[in-house]
């Protein structure tokens, strides 16, 4: 890691000053945790440490707030992505995911069934996809590739690739509501 120099540290600390606060309270309102939002400003302010001419930066806010806002938009990409475990279902105990409970060993009567119902509905709504979006799907989640190993093997652009995976989400998470529903109502 570079280390910052002499002329760089008044330039940095004076920044923090001037808009540390401003520029926490503005990340903050964007992400959903404290952690993405530390993470998000600590990379601001390593980026703005990093810049060779950063005298030459005429608004030192604008620049800030831009740097952050690309910052948000990289985070949001990223964390877009759905997975299986983001849909769960509640039983006595607390919360459970699907995906421990469909890779478990021993299951509970209704949650065999469960296991049972949520694969048929999951092939079947897979099946009803186009080609590219359940190929990217499945390499994703089942064989946890990530989308970028996916869109390398493709040769294909990540956000094409990050776009095919939301549209199958789509409409997995609306057939798997279906089911969802269906449990938590008998």
């Amino acid at each position: 890691m570079k280390e910052i120099t002499a002329e760089q540290k008044p330039r940095l600390i004076q920044a923090v000053k001037n808009y540390g606060k401003q520029l926490s309270n503005f990340i903050r309102g964007r992400v959903s945790t404290d952690e993405d939002a530390e993470d998000i400003l600590q990379d601001v302010w390593f980026q703005f440490s990093n810049v060779a001419e950063a005298e030459a930066i005429e608004s030192v806010s604008g620049w800030l707030f831009k740097v952050a806002r690309n910052k948000i938009t990289d985070n949001f990409r990223k964390k877009k992505t759905d997975h299986i475990e983001d849909y769960s279902y509640e039983n006595a105990e607390g919360e459970i995911n699907f995906r421990e409970m469909l890779l478990a060993d021993n299951f509970a009567p209704e949650d065999q069934f469960l296991k049972e119902m949520f694969w048929e509905v999951l092939f079947d709504a897979l099946n009803e996809l186009p080609e590219n979006q359940k190929e990217v799907f499945m390499l994703n989640e089942l064989e946890e590739m990530t989308l970028q190993e996916i869109a390398d093997l493709q040769g294909e652009n990540i956000k094409t690739i990050i776009s095919r995976k939301g549209y199958a989400i789509k409409h997995l998470r609306k057939r798997l509501e279906e089911v969802y529903n269906e449990f938590l109502n008998k």
